[in-house]
């Protein structure tokens, strides 16, 4: 059974926490990354992304980048800006998005149960995505962004944290983006017990967010292990940062799809492809597409919407084929356009669904040719791939709000 443990945490003095806390890594590029530092000095994206400490012509994977990031982290740590718990904790982390809430337990998740697939994935990584965050982890000694985690609601855990919400909380913010954060400690020897048995008692746990930086600190914990060869399996390295939700409070948004161009096809020709492909295809006069039910799909090109709707035999009940994402590739994208591989072809880009539609209009009438808009993967899907042991395909989900990296820190040692 999984081993969610209490960790003794570095954190912000609660008067900085709503400064420091940051969206994750890799939301920004390298120049939004350093308009938001230059916005809030004190953004942990000057740790995260230590590249904004630099000329543009230092490489963002240069070695004093990484270097840079555990100078700043120890200064910060040794001014009183991130104070170091007396003990091992338990954190109750709410953020709440347009007036829905979402309530997790920020803990440390086991090295070993993601070797042992305790920890499920639906996400295939990639080895040079991981290669910077796993710099970023051993150099800094540290885990500074959260694993999104998900598990099948448990009563007594809800109880429990909503009990402790009941309490002052150590954190209570709201961020740029109209995101409200609150956050409480839970020190007690009794409850920190309780729940760490309740974790025993589930059957595993799902990564929803973060398949890179989970594959990353597994990385480092492996390679410290290595050179610890008389490990106990008690240090602190082998285990990880993670906040895990309960699955009926996720909310899942789409992860909406654009592409260069038509494939040589025109207009005309495209969309007799895609009648010929197994849709069904409604023009929309001045009014966007955004998809209400499972197997339908929104396509926006030459300033026209339509909605694109599946055939019987396109669908599927297999947990992957049947995923709206899938029938859009299987069908549509690969036989079409020409999208063989969309984690490796350069003609496709991904847009989240926070992003709204309008975004989707832009990018169609400026870099793009296409666009589409997609009905969300629903969080029952995603736990069916993962304990079928299953891949989705890439870009399959999109989850807001998003953790804030910076509000808790897991040293390796």
């Amino acid at each position: 059974m999984p081993k969610v443990t209490p960790f003794q945490s570095i954190r912000p003095v609660p008067e900085l926490a709503s400064r420091i806390a940051a969206l994750p890594y890799d939301v920004y590029n390298r120049k939004e990354a350093l308009a938001e530092v230059k916005r809030e000095p004190l953004s942990f994206l000057k740790i995260d992304r230590a590249e904004t400490q630099f000329p543009d012509d230092v490489d963002t994977y240069d070695p004093k980048v990484y270097a840079k990031a555990k100078e700043i982290l120890d200064t910060m740590i040794a001014d009183g800006t991130f104070i170091i718990e007396d003990a091992p904790c338990y954190y109750i982390y709410e953020l709440t998005m347009d007036g829905r809430s979402q309530t997790g337990i920020v803990a440390c998740s086991s090295v070993d149960d993601y070797q042992n697939q305790l920890i499920k994935k639906h996400e295939n990584t990639r080895e040079d995505k991981e290669l910077d965050r796993i710099r970023h982890v051993d150099i800094t000694d540290a885990h500074t962004g959260p694993i999104f985690l998900v598990y099948r609601s448990v009563q007594e855990i809800n109880e429990i944290v909503e009990k402790v919400k009941k309490t002052e909380p150590a954190y209570d913010f709201v961020s740029p983006d109209q995101i409200s954060h609150r956050a409480w400690c839970i020190s007690d020897a009794q409850l920190i017990n309780r729940l760490q048995s309740l974790f025993e008692q589930i059957p595993c746990t799902y990564i929803a967010d973060g398949h890179h930086r989970c594959a990353s600190a597994v990385k480092v914990g492996l390679k410290r292990r290595e050179e610890n060869p008389g490990y106990t399996g008690n240090e602190e390295f082998n285990r990880f940062l993670s906040v895990l939700f309960p699955d009926d409070q996720l909310y899942i948004m789409p992860y909406n799809r654009v592409v260069k161009d038509l494939n040589g096809l025109s207009k005309e020709s495209f969309l007799k492809a895609i009648e010929d492909a197994g849709f069904t295809i409604e023009p929309k006069d001045n009014e966007q597409v955004s998809p209400s039910v499972k197997g339908t799909f929104g396509m926006y090109l030459d300033h026209q919407w339509y909605l694109l709707t599946a055939k019987d035999h396109l669908l599927s009940s297999d947990p992957v084929k049947g995923l709206d994402v899938s029938i859009l590739q299987d069908y549509l994208l690969a036989p079409v356009l020409n999208i063989q591989d969309p984690r490796t072809d350069k003609r496709i880009d991904f847009v989240g669904g926070i992003r709204g539609l309008d975004e989707l209009e832009k990018r169609a009438n400026s870099d793009m040719t296409v666009a589409f808009s997609m009905y969300a993967t629903s969080i029952s899907e995603l736990l069916s791939v993962a304990d079928a042991g299953l891949l989705m395909p890439p870009k399959s989900t999109w989850f807001e709000p998003k953790l804030r990296s910076g509000l808790f820190i897991h040293k390796l040692s």
